[in-house]
């Protein structure tokens, strides 16, 4: 049989150490005994142990537990994951419930039966384990969100609008209140969402974001809510839905305005109780998560045609965050596009050392219907193609509108920035409603969607 685990047996009785060696020494790859619980934090700090087994009662004549329960804290504070059974001669339920409170993992009376005894400690060893393995996940989750989270640390924004959304967002942060985040394609609601998460007290659980607009109504409750094996053709197995694996920490629903009324009330029903029903099952399960939704679309307008619950939209906007196009904060273009030009210079390796003064001023005299997005892909296309280090007005192939709105005026006979400018005007004649633009321009919404990421939209 192979020996598995570390174990520390502290007891002020040398008979009780050694037949507890003996016994243990067969199935423990170390046995470690001690009779003097003030070495304990020494022991912690040269070994670490699977298990730590305690004697409640080290003073001649103390039947209390008083010491036992005094030196538990103090391994607890030195290894958080630590499992400690107890063992004494005066065991009781009350005293045996107090500890389990405490933090022990079980408790043992003397005298013990070997066979249950074994059995506690080989169960013990798993349940540490356990212990680690789930710690180094929560380790391995934290490492990999602070490396997706990344890209969306640097929220910039000098004007008084954008002034005003980060004192929105330092406010409600530490809240659980449910927020509504508004604002035309590109103009950062996901950096909003995250920031929020980052800062509240789900900040070390999950976020999860989701494109509402890219989900099928087929597959909308499967998705979010989950589903059982067997429940449809494809489900060879259970699955959590978005709600369950988000649980404790942020939901974030990008494009809600997007779902069509019987999906909004599926939505509102879970929202409303708490809990989800996966997909072939009739067992509830309860969610906890902040919930952070997004819109380009006018939502208000849309309660009021009646395609969105006014009941739904109760339920988002606790807390409601305009984020306003890049063209009515002018004066945020030059520190966005000298903070892009940082990142892209970097990424392909290039020496340009600043955008020249004029090509700023062309900058800030663009449109900028795609927002935030647009200006970016703007200057990582000009960095790709430009040989000099300084970039100049005439670097810069911009698309806007004239006065009127209407008519597009391209610098440009290039095809793909031809069709970037007609997608562009699609989504502003529709006001952002991803379904209506596709139909207009004779692509299915997954090919508008395709283009829309190839061009940063």
């Amino acid at each position: 049989m192979e020996k598995i685990g570390k174990v520390l047996i502290v007891d002020d009785n040398k008979d009780i150490l050694f037949s507890l060696k003996l016994l243990l020494k067969e199935y423990v790859e170390l046995v470690y005994t001690e009779n003097n619980p003030q070495k304990i934090p020494t022991l912690m700090k040269n070994e670490t142990f699977d298990i730590i087994l305690l004697d409640m009662n080290f003073t001649e004549d103390v039947i209390t537990g008083q010491e036992g329960y005094y030196w538990l804290e103090k391994i607890l504070e030195i290894d958080p994951l630590a499992v400690v059974i107890f063992i004494t001669a005066y065991a009781d339920v009350e005293r045996a419930v107090k500890a389990i409170k405490t933090g022990a993992t079980d408790f043992v009376q003397k005298p013990w039966q070997n066979e249950k005894f074994l059995a506690t400690i080989l169960s013990a060893i798993r349940l540490r384990k356990s212990k680690l393995e789930a710690d180094n996940l929560r380790i391995k989750q934290k490492v990999l969100s602070a490396k997706l989270d990344q890209p969306f640390h640097d929220f910039i924004g000098n004007s008084p609008e954008m002034q005003n959304v980060f004192t929105t967002i330092e406010k409600v942060a530490k809240t659980d209140a449910n927020v509504l985040i508004l604002g035309e394609n590109g103009t950062g609601k996901e950096l909003v969402a995250r920031a929020l998460h980052r800062n509240s007290n789900r900040a070390e659980e999950v976020f999860l974001g989701i494109d509402m607009g890219a989900i099928s109504e087929t597959l909308f409750e499967s998705e979010l809510f989950g589903h059982v094996k067997g429940a449809f053709t494809d489900a060879k197995k259970d699955r959590p839905g978005r709600f369950e694996v988000a649980s404790d920490g942020t939901l974030f629903l990008d494009e809600i305005g997007n779902l069509s009324i019987p999906l909004q009330a599926k939505l509102l029903s879970v929202i409303e109780k708490k809990e989800v029903v996966r997909v072939g099952s009739n067992k509830s399960r309860s969610v906890d998560v902040r919930l952070i939704c997004a819109t380009n679309l006018p939502i208000y307008q849309l309660a009021t045609e009646n395609k969105f619950r006014q009941d739904l939209l109760y339920r988002i906007n606790t807390v409601e965050i305009h984020l306003p196009p890049l063209r009515e904060r002018i004066q945020d273009i030059q520190p966005l596009a000298e903070h892009f030009l940082k990142i892209f210079t970097k990424k392909y390796n290039k020496k340009v050392k600043k955008i020249s003064s004029a090509a700023l001023k062309k900058l800030e005299k663009c449109k900028w219907f795609g927002n935030i997005r647009e200006l970016q892909h703007t200057i990582e296309r000009t960095i790709i193609m430009c040989d000099s280090d300084i970039l100049q007005a005439s670097d810069f192939i911009l698309t806007s509108t004239d006065e009127k709105g209407d008519e597009l005026v391209v610098d440009s006979y290039n095809l793909d920035e031809i069709e970037n400018s007609v997608i562009q005007k699609a989504l502003r004649k529709n006001k952002g409603n991803i379904s209506q633009a596709a139909k207009e321009l004779g692509l299915t919404r997954t090919s508008l969607y395709r283009r829309l990421e190839k061009y940063g939209l």
